[in-house]
């Protein structure tokens, strides 16, 4: 199959969350194009089941295709967990999401063999992280901890407020206990918090952001299919950003953490894919 390197690169999330993947890619790898979609009118999915999540996905991958990408992005942990496996096999271009690369910079991090993963409940209990890192290293001990406040604090912006710095205290607090030196920010979310995290656990812990990772890893992806971008023929608006619902505060959000100005947020209908 001929794909064109020069197609943009698929991101999707349950929402806003997935931006903090975004953000890396700009950062990182900047010739490359994207189309982001995020399903604000249906999330959260941390807690849905793993049947739902696979269709949802199933259409936001049927519109980000229409769309000509030339790989894809789930830059969610619960789509990640519940849909990746799933929906590899019906792709002919690369998806990656963004569980595994986490995992493996985690699993070469750690010192003392204890993680730590925090995110929804339905990424902890979903128990991928620590399938993932027990067959890189089957002596590491996995702690996973859900904290479904970070998202709405996350939300509602308040980034270093004292609510959040107790909230954080009090998830954190059995982590702790747990003698963990090395900690998955298993959210898209949580990187944005991941000042208030590190302040909390302490210097000795190290954070993993895999919205970094995985940027890195879809670097090195693109790079091995030959799909790079030349970086010629660049657009107007390099990045393209659709959404299920609430386009505007969106569009506010986005501005808030991205290095790029969002001019336009698209609405569109979702459950016709």
């Amino acid at each position: 199959m001929n794909i064109d390197r020069n197609a943009p690169v698929g991101v999707f999330d349950s929402g806003v969350g997935g931006l903090t993947v975004a953000r890396e890619i700009m950062r990182n790898l900047p010739s490359e194009k994207i189309v982001y979609f995020g399903d604000t009118a249906r999330v959260p999915y941390g807690s849905k089941s793993k049947e739902t999540v696979i269709r949802y996905s199933r259409q936001i991958i049927r519109f980000l295709q229409e769309q000509k990408v030339k790989a894809i992005v789930i830059a969610c942990n619960t789509a990640s967990a519940f849909a990746l496996d799933e929906v590899q096999h019906d792709l002919d271009i690369p998806v990656l999401g963004v569980i595994e690369s986490g995992a493996k910079v985690a699993a070469a991090e750690t010192r003392n063999n204890r993680i730590g993963v925090i995110g929804t409940i339905g990424t902890v209990g979903s128990g991928i992280h620590a399938s993932y890192l027990k067959k890189l290293n089957p002596e590491i001990t996995v702690i996973g901890k859900a904290c479904p406040l970070f998202v709405p604090l996350v939300e509602e912006g308040w980034l270093h407020d004292p609510v959040t710095v107790e909230v954080a205290r009090r998830y954190l607090h059995e982590l702790q206990e747990e003698n963990i030196d090395t900690l998955i920010l298993g959210c898209t979310h949580y990187p944005l918090l991941r000042s208030t995290i590190q302040k909390v656990m302490g210097e000795d812990v190290r954070l993993v952001n895999p919205a970094y990772e995985t940027a890195l890893e879809l670097g090195r992806l693109l790079a091995e299919k030959e799909l790079q971008s030349t970086g010629t023929g660049q657009e107007e608006f390099p990045y393209r950003f659709y959404v299920s619902d609430l386009a505007d505060e969106f569009k506010s959000f986005a501005n808030s953490i991205l290095p790029y100005d969002v001019e336009m947020t698209q609405k569109i209908d979702i459950e016709k894919y």
